[in-house]
């Protein structure tokens, strides 16, 4: 038994030494700003080496402040417009491709997932140029098909918004989604899928009462990351908007980098960035528990 324990010895070590440059530069990239944003939010500081310090002062600021709480908002309908534009459409399409008479499925998959290796400032740009009011295909389309009416300046309508610049996000994030949940999908024995038509269910009903069932730990693993990816979004829509009209779409992320560096007011700056990493956090959590309930009660 000693010597078995012995020999284990060495591997524990050398994985401890493989881990520990990652887990140094984790600490030193994540762990460290977080503790040094902490710091800073207790000093009103406009950059440079005069800082004067408040208390909690910004903390009581942050809880007043309309504008952040209306970028929360902003990114809450994010979240699950893309939740549901995201991973429903990824379902969709990766139950399409999971079937067994569909040709040239990897041509698929390659096109479907080429979108993420796009940088989302491209994506922004592009997707700019195709709201464009005078030259941008959508309205040019609305004017092909007699819709004129229809035709508005898109990146300017306070109402309809942060639904137009969800697209662009949608359109990018649904290969990642659809790879993760055709994963899951093709770990499902056909047999299944067999005796399901056998006893004459339907392409609907399988989807629902087989594949849902066997993929909801996958689904609820993608409804998390979809929820921390759009809880911090920025670079959509800067690219787009900005924030504007006005702070129409203004987001949590983008109101922060623009009180820190914009505005040059690092302390508060700082301060909203704890204030996302903790509502992101409390909403991740809260999203999770509720995911594992509602599973284990369909279980039952």
């Amino acid at each position: 038994m000693n010597k078995g324990k012995n020999r284990l010895a060495p591997s524990k070590l050398v994985m401890a030494v493989y881990l520990l440059p990652s887990l140094i530069l984790f600490v030193y990239v994540v762990i460290v700003p977080i503790f040094a944003a902490a710091y800073y939010s207790t000093f009103k500081w406009p950059g440079g080496q005069k800082k004067t310090p408040i208390g909690l002062q910004n903390y009581i600021d942050m809880i007043r402040d309309s504008v952040f709480w209306h970028s929360f908002r902003n990114n809450i309908f994010l979240t699950v417009f893309c939740i549901i534009g995201q991973i429903g459409l990824a379902f969709l399409f990766a139950g399409i491709l999971n079937t067994r008479d569909l040709r040239a499925k990897n041509f698929h998959r390659a096109v479907a997932y080429f979108p993420v290796t796009i940088s989302a400032v491209v994506v922004g740009f592009v997707w700019t140029m195709i709201y464009d009011y005078n030259y941008g295909i959508l309205n040019l389309l609305l004017k092909a098909i007699g819709r004129e009416d229809m035709v508005k300046v898109w990146l300017s309508e306070p109402g309809s918004i942060m639904a137009v610049v969800s697209i662009p996000l949608i359109w990018q994030y649904i290969g990642l989604y659809l790879v993760i949940i055709l994963a899951a999908m093709t770990s499902i024995s056909n047999e299944i899928f067999e005796m399901a038509e056998i006893d004459g269910a339907g392409g609907f009903k399988k989807a629902i009462y087989i594949t849902l069932p066997m993929i909801k730990g996958t689904l609820i693993t993608s409804v998390m990351l979809c929820i921390s990816g759009n809880m911090r979004a920025f670079d959509h829509i800067y690219a787009m908007t900005r924030g504007g009209p006005g702070y129409a779409s203004s987001v949590m992320a983008m109101y922060a980098y623009n009180v820190s560096f914009m505005q040059v007011n690092m302390g508060y700056g700082s301060t909203l960035s704890l204030g996302i990493l903790i509502l992101s956090l409390t909403l991740v959590v809260a999203s999770r528990s509720f995911l594992t309930w509602l599973s284990r009660k369909g279980d039952v």
